[in-house]
């Protein structure tokens, strides 16, 4: 059954079929990158009504570009990028000209509404439409205008409705030509070609979804050793590692920053040279939660402490139930060091370094509210007295305790935005009411893509799922949270991917939906790569993040997948890195040497590195099991490959930090830095004595060792077994195996091994008599047997052929939530597939977010999913809900089951981020699953409906599985249940060999 869903057409005309006419009349390569750009965002166009392509560049001369001496100077500035990038196309710079005198017959003509005569006056004249951009934020045109000045017989407008309008407009048409924002930060190539030139279409950039859009450097002492080593060999992170960073966060469409701000970096405000260039970028500079006023407490305080001691000689401390005057006095002075530039300032205290307010002379949350209002007062005050109306950009960010106290009462004054932080782990903890949405000041969002704390960080790669991403900031903009989006990107490179898509969501949020996240992957691989490469590329990306999905490679540890359980569940797991890793570098061979270095920073190192490190602890797993199976050479063999692997992956890292680029990135990539973090390192191994005997062991799927659980088989599912023979000893084992029944098929019945060897056994189910059958498969060496029972459970094709939804095998039902056999929407509310959201190819997310909880009459006014099934045993039965971890502080998260006409049972999730390791929330986001128990009752074998009903907004249900008495204990949900639709198929189980 369809869901009659209906996917939304493409709201920007430009987005793919436009570009792709661009790209034409480029005169593009191949490989050039597709021009889907920036343009497409939030903007229209229109045809240029049979205009010829505007020429940049033709016959070796380019074409000028003109600004007016009176507009911003980070239009110029940008304007002087447009002419290098012109450059890196063509290989020919166009002259930048600050008046109208001795221009060509062709120009480009840039401008800022209200500072750009000649834009003026074409705009008077009625020959330069504005209409949906003058006035409004960020917004621009890109125009052809005919005879625009004396002179000029035609010219390519860019006009912008403030000058970072004008900004994105500059660096959108850059992005036509073929530069990647990535271009620098990434190696992405620019492809050369003499002839440049533009189709003539109008093209308008509307206002974009968020106003200030931006990052935060964090924990980034990675990028600080890379910058002291590469940038600047005096400072760690100064203007030129910023110069970099400001010019990539404008190509992103951006416009914000919280810089730097750990004891290892230079604090932003230490080089005066940093706020200035901010502000001749356009940049608006802002501070995390700990650094009210632009202070940079972990740099700052100590020193401004020792100048300014107590009268009895005694340092200041930073509480401010101690010392107000002295803590006013220090955030005075940067309010009127920094009064001129377009800053955003963060009001409210925490302590230093990201620790907890200190108040000595308030112990009660009642006492520590009333002092966390004198604290906003007396800098609002200091605001109004230093900044005046440029304190435009006021924020309050209720990060971790701050949040208590928020609830509890902090009076936040109405033109203050409210940014509200994530759990660190990508789930909104809460989120504004009615009351808080019509705030003056707006509301905010503090997201994180990379995050060091409890209960565990990921700061090494970028694995957080885009359509996670999605799910998340989707949500806050349906709650009105449309202020401020600011992303905690780490040390910024890895996060490329990531990042990208955030600053895409954040200029226009309604450009990507549930149903295509994944397009966007193959459009920005295709900007960077070249359009045929975006889909190979986007399907990498999209398993690369279903298997972080799983388990971060940050977060991998012992004892955590199952060796034994559904065909081996980290073998299966390795198996998909392995074809993964195959497929990224399969492909990366056909690329052209330019395009190397990119693919590898951009594609390669991660799926690559996140390999190494999950297979370093597939064969320390390996290792550990081959010791308490009494193995002899297996425990060596593994014990080498798991330091084989561990080596191999710190050389990935010195390859991208020494070889890279030329060395560009020393020091820039680094798993495990000194000060902060770290990924899992090498795990322990064990090795034994050698000695000169042999024994033969076996060890059956489902079974640590022996064979006392039966191989058991399905006609439904049509599985593959395995059975592991190893080696007590060091002495090669010969072998051989018999089966009582030919239908038993074995992958081979006879070798020789020194460690071990993996049998495959299957079923021809064609010579298998129906019903249930058991046979055995003895294994003979190194004089001992082993007998291993085999249960076949056989309905035949007819069976097969009758199911009308998914079939009972094995002593368990497993359902992947996306693969519905119908849905029902209610009360303005339904279930929506998100493509590329959990553990495997999609999950349901109870949509929209705003939409009212259902606590009654749920089998008639909630909207729910069925899954039709076989149950061929009647009983009570836990049936298990996988749902992804998100929260509501101030709600519930609740999902309701049910099997035929039962009452739904209510299932309730974690709604509260407490921050504690190894409780339930830790638990949740540690394994990226929140797993709901109840009970349902199958009065008797046969057909079902399985039913799932909404009861609470935004909550996305991942899997469903129902244990009728043969689950087996596994970290991930076993193998989805027949389906005659969605799993007609078994998959064939591949596995790794013992080496590599």
């Amino acid at each position: 059954m369809t869901d009659g869903s209906e996917r939304r057409p493409d709201s920007h005309p430009l987005s793919r079929k436009a570009f792709l006419r661009g790209m034409a009349a480029a005169g593009a390569a191949p490989l050039m990158p597709a021009l889907v750009t920036g343009a497409a965002h939030a903007a229209t166009t229109e045809a240029g009504a049979g205009a010829a392509d505007f020429p940049l560049v033709v016959n070796g001369a380019a074409t000028a570009v003109l600004v007016a001496e009176a507009d911003d100077p980070a239009v110029a500035r940008a304007a002087g990028d447009l002419c290098a990038d012109v450059e890196r196309v063509s290989g020919v710079r166009p002259r930048l000209v600050r008046d109208g005198a001795e221009l060509p017959g062709l120009a480009v003509v840039v401008g800022t509404l209200g500072a750009s005569p000649v834009v003026d006056r074409l705009v008077a004249e009625g020959r330069l439409d504005v209409s949906r951009v003058a006035g409004r934020w960020e917004a621009s045109v890109t125009q052809v205008v005919e005879r625009p000045v004396e002179g000029v017989e035609r010219a390519l407008v860019i006009a912008g409705s403030d000058r970072r309008g004008t900004v994105y407009g500059i660096y959108d048409l850059s992005e036509r030509i073929g530069v990647s924002p990535w271009y620098w930060w990434a190696d992405v190539p620019v492809e050369r070609r003499d002839t440049v030139t533009v189709e003539a279409a109008t093209v308008k950039r509307h206002e974009p979804s968020v106003r200030y859009r931006g990052i935060f450097i964090n924990d980034e002492q990675n990028l600080t050793t890379w910058s002291h080593r590469t940038q600047e060999t005096d400072k760690n992170i100064g203007p030129e590692t910023y110069r970099r960073v400001f010019e990539l966060i404008l190509r992103l469409k951006a416009n914000y920053l919280w810089p730097a701000m750990h004891p290892y970096s230079d604090f932003f405000n230490k080089h005066r040279e940093n706020p200035r260039l901010a502000d001749s970028y356009g940049i608006v500079v802002g501070s995390s939660h700990p650094e009210a006023l632009l202070r940079n407490g972990v740099h700052e305080w100590h020193p401004w402490a020792a100048g300014h001691p107590n009268a009895d000689g005694t340092l200041p401390v930073y509480d401010y139930t101690v010392n107000p005057t002295t803590i006013s006095d220090y955030w005075r002075a940067r309010a009127r060091e920094n009064a001129a530039y377009e800053s955003s300032w963060t009001i409210g205290m925490r302590g230093l370094h990201d620790s907890a307010l200190e108040t000595k002379h308030a112990t009660t949350v009642e006492e520590k509210v009333a002092v966390m209002n004198d604290i906003v007062a007396a800098q609002r005050q200091i605001l109004a007295e230093e900044v005046g109306d440029r304190a435009t950009s006021q924020i309050f960010i209720p990060y971790k305790e701050v949040l208590d106290l928020y609830n509890a009462g902090v009076r936040v004054p109405d033109d203050v935005t409210l940014v509200w932080p994530d759990d660190n782990h990508g789930n909104l903890r809460q989120l504004p009411t009615e009351q808080e949405r019509a705030r003056s000041g707006g509301n905010g969002l503090y997201y994180h893509i990379s995050y060091w704390g409890r209960p565990k960080s990921y700061l090494w790669l970028d694995t957080t799922q885009l359509a996670k991403i999605w799910q998340e900031l989707r949500r806050a903009y349906e709650h009105r949270v449309d202020r401020v989006w600011i992303f905690n990107v780490g040390d910024l490179k890895s996060q490329e991917n990531g990042l990208s898509f955030c600053m895409d969501m954040a200029w226009d949020v309604d450009r990507w939906d549930a149903d295509s996240v994944e397009d966007f992957v193959e459009e920005w691989a295709g900007r960077q790569f070249g359009r045929r490469h975006g889909r190979e590329i986007a399907e990498i990306r999209t398993e690369y993040y279903r298997l972080a999905a799983e388990l971060r490679p940050e977060f991998v540890a012992r004892g955590q997948f199952s060796l034994t359980a559904h065909g081996d569940e980290m073998g299966r797991r390795m198996a998909a890195y392995q074809a993964l890793l195959d497929r990224t570098q399969a492909l990366g061979a056909t690329l052209p040497p330019a395009y190397q270095d990119a693919f590898f920073e951009l594609v390669e190192y991660p799926v690559h590195g996140a390999f190494r490190m999950n297979l370093k602890f597939y064969w320390a797993e390996r290792n550990a099991l081959a010791v308490a199976q009494g193995r002899g050479a297996g425990v060596n063999t593994y014990a080498k490959l798991a330091n084989a692997a561990h080596a191999k992956e710190v050389a990935l890292t010195t390859r991208y930090n020494s070889q890279v680029a030329g060395g560009k990135w020393n020091g820039i990539v680094n798993p495990y830095p000194s000060q902060i973090p770290k990924a899992p390192g090498r795990p322990t191994v064990v090795t034994v004595p050698a000695a000169d005997t042999a024994g033969l062991g076996v060890a059956a799927e489902g079974n640590a060792n022996g064979a006392e659980q039966p191989l058991r088989f399905s006609s439904y599912t049509r599985d593959v077994r395995f059975v592991d023979l190893f080696n007590t000893g060091f002495a090669a084992v010969g072998w051989h195996a018999t089966v009582s029944a030919p239908w038993v098929r074995l992958s081979t019945d006879a070798g020789t091994f020194t460690d071990q060897t993996r049998v495959r056994v299957e079923i021809d189910w064609d010579g298998v008599p129906e019903g249930v059958q058991e046979a055995t498969v003895a294994f003979t060496g190194a004089g001992g047997e082993v007998s291993v029972p085999v249960k076949v459970v056989n309905d035949g094709e007819r069976g097969r052929r009758r199911a009308r939804g998914y079939v009972e095998a094995n002593g368990y039902v497993c359902v992947d939530a996306a693969h519905y056999d119908g849905r029902r929407a209610g009360g303005g509310a339904e279930w929506q597939r998100v493509r590329g959201l959990g553990r495997r190819a999609g999950a349901m997310l109870a949509s929209p977010s705003t939409a009212d909880p259902f606590t009654r009459q749920l089998a008639e006014r909630a909207p729910q999913l069925w899954y039709r099934v076989r149950f061929v045993t009647a009983g009570t039965f836990p049936v298990t809900v996988f749902r992804l971890p998100s929260l509501d502080e101030r709600g519930a998260r609740r999902v309701a089951v049910a099997l035929d006409g039962q009452e739904p049972v209510t299932l309730a999730g974690q709604a509260i981020a407490t921050g504690n390791r190894g409780d339930a929330w830790a638990r949740n986001v540690e394994e990226g699953v929140e797993k709901l128990v109840a009970a349902l009752t199958v009065d008797a074998p046969g057909e079902h409906v399985l039913r799932v009903f909404m009861v609470d907004p935004a909550i996305a249900v991942d899997q469903i599985v129902v244990d009728t008495g043969g689950l087996q204990a596994s970290y991930l949900a076993p193998p989805e249940s027949y389906h005659p639709v969605f799993n007609r198929h078994a998959a064939q189980v591949k596995w790794l060999p013992d080496g590599e």
